[in-house]
């Protein structure tokens, strides 16, 4: 992503009469992004091999392990789900975990995930600066997209100052 703002900040610095570089440049960006978009797209089909065979606690356990912030998981998950099911709360709390270290100054992280009544319930939560919301980016509005998909829902709370916390319910009848 940084190449395409690299890209974007030469565009803009570039002299007026650079008529024959700016389309260049606005091309390349513009194919960078679309190639970048393509390889999201492709890479959500795929399934990390540590949850296909082992199950989404054990996942969960290692991408809170490997995650760059401090991140402490509960589970009450005691069964397998339906696949899709656990790619999509998988790829949520990669995400999610992902997003907190990049953007949220948080400390620490708190990751459950819950099995009741039919539904599994994942909840990530950091004690950020907040001010996410879901209509500010394609991130979050994937992941509402993913839970969605599968019939869940995805709500978000992020007040400034105070953290935030993502909390998908799935379906799994």
């Amino acid at each position: 992503m940084s190449i395409a703002i690299s890209l974007g900040l030469l565009e803009s610095k570039l002299p007026a009469g650079s008529a024959q570089a700016r389309p260049l440049v606005r091309e390349t960006r513009e194919s960078l992004m679309a190639a970048l978009a393509e390889l999201r797209e492709l890479t959500q089909g795929i399934h990390p091999t540590i949850l296909v065979e082992r199950g989404l606690p054990i996942a969960l356990d290692e991408l809170c392990r490997r995650s760059a912030l401090p991140a402490h998981l509960q589970l009450d998950l005691d069964r397998r789900l339906p696949d899709q099911v656990e790619s999509a709360a998988y790829f949520l709390v990669s995400e999610a975990v992902t997003n907190a270290a990049k953007h949220s100054h948080a400390n620490q992280i708190q990751v459950k995930a819950t099995y009741a009544g039919d539904v599994l319930t994942v909840e990530v939560a950091d004690d950020g600066i907040g001010g996410a919301a879901v209509g500010r980016g394609t991130g979050l509005r994937g992941l509402a997209d993913r839970v969605e998909a599968l019939g869940g829902t995805l709500t978000v709370s992020s007040p400034l100052g105070l953290g935030t916390t993502l909390r998908a319910e799935f379906p799994c009848a």
